[in-house]
């Protein structure tokens, strides 16, 4: 009996360990295989417009692109830039995390696959989010319609890390 139980143990460990672990992505990461190279050229042919402050942006935002669904409740690790929507003069707890500086400020927003609106319950401290910066959580392949852009990715944050270059 005792062997039985312990054969059982040590098979499941590695299934254990894997649901654990957290996956680090980068941004192509977010698009679909099937999609990478249609969405490369998609991306050339839209930032070649020229844009000022009094440009609409949000008009212009590529929807090409779907989501990849089998990332969704998984444990990740992702790194970008921020831009915040929600907190205090401490702390944030709602941004958009995106791949490039200035994406959704000062050039056309990053279609929805390439926007992660993350939510952290308790907030996150402010002077962290200037920088690029890794977010670890839990991704959900859910769209939010927000007034800067559609996003197509949401994370429950765990914990923010310093990006090392």
């Amino acid at each position: 009996m005792k062997r039985f139980l312990f054969a059982i143990v040590f098979c499941w460990l590695p299934f254990m360990a894997s649901a654990n672990e957290v996956l680090t992505l980068e941004w192509v990461d977010l698009i679909p295989e099937a999609e990478r190279e249609s969405f490369a050229q998609n991306m050339a042919k839209s930032s070649l417009g020229a844009h000022d402050e009094n440009t609409d942006l949000s008009v212009q935002q590529s929807l090409f692109g779907s989501v990849r669904e089998e990332l969704n409740g998984s444990h990740i690790k992702l790194p970008g830039f921020v831009i915040p929507l929600e907190g205090d003069s401490q702390t944030i707890t709602e941004f958009l995390l995106v791949p490039y500086f200035g994406a959704c400020i000062h050039v056309p927003p990053p279609p929805p696959n390439q926007i992660v609106y993350v939510k952290f319950e308790e907030g996150v401290p402010i002077q962290q989010l200037w920088d690029v910066i890794y977010v670890n959580g839990i991704i959900k392949t859910e769209a939010v319609s927000h007034d800067l852009a559609q996003v197509g990715y949401l994370i429950e944050g765990i914990q923010i890390e310093d990006y090392v270059y």
